[in-house]
């Protein structure tokens, strides 16, 4: 039977990405609900809560560039991001009524689908679904699942199609 586990060096990225993805999408939440600017987040982020620990909790050492790709290239996108989120949703249910923190996790998962194609979808999807589990129920991470799984068969058919 092959040995299909990660080499550690893999596992330590993808980790770190994990980790970037989760910060990202907590740094969206707070710029959206507080109106917090780019700068200011990044400084917060990279000085206080990336790799360490915060009210109780430690968090992963995140990979700073992606979180910074991430961020900047949703606050960059955001007007293209919107509507193609809209489009994915239910009927009735535009992005404008959905929570915040899905928002977030919404608006990172269609930038990196869009823009990071050195990341399989089939990838982002799945860690988005995980960050959204960090914050809201099963039945949410579903929709975050089908939204993510619908934009990601729109920027890489190629993937998605098989």
């Amino acid at each position: 039977m092959a040995d299909t586990r990660k080499p550690p060096a893999a596992e330590k990225k993808a980790n770190r990405r994990g980790a970037a993805r989760l910060a990202a999408v907590q740094a969206l939440y707070q710029m959206d609900i507080a109106g917090a600017g780019i700068n200011d987040i990044f400084a917060e982020f990279e000085s206080h809560w990336l790799g360490n620990e915060v009210e109780g909790d430690t968090y992963l050492p995140a990979e700073a560039a992606f979180f910074r790709d991430v961020v900047s290239g949703v606050v960059r996108d955001q007007k293209k991001l919107d509507p193609l989120i809209d489009e994915a949703l239910s009927k009735g249910w535009p992005l404008k009524r959905i929570e915040a923190i899905l928002r977030a996790v919404l608006r990172a998962g269609a930038y990196e689908l869009e823009h990071r194609k050195d990341v399989p979808g089939r990838v982002v999807v799945s860690e988005y679904v995980d960050v959204a589990n960090a914050f809201v129920d099963r039945e949410e991470t579903g929709m975050v699942n089908a939204v993510l799984d619908q934009i990601g068969r729109q920027f890489r058919s190629d993937e998605f199609g098989r």
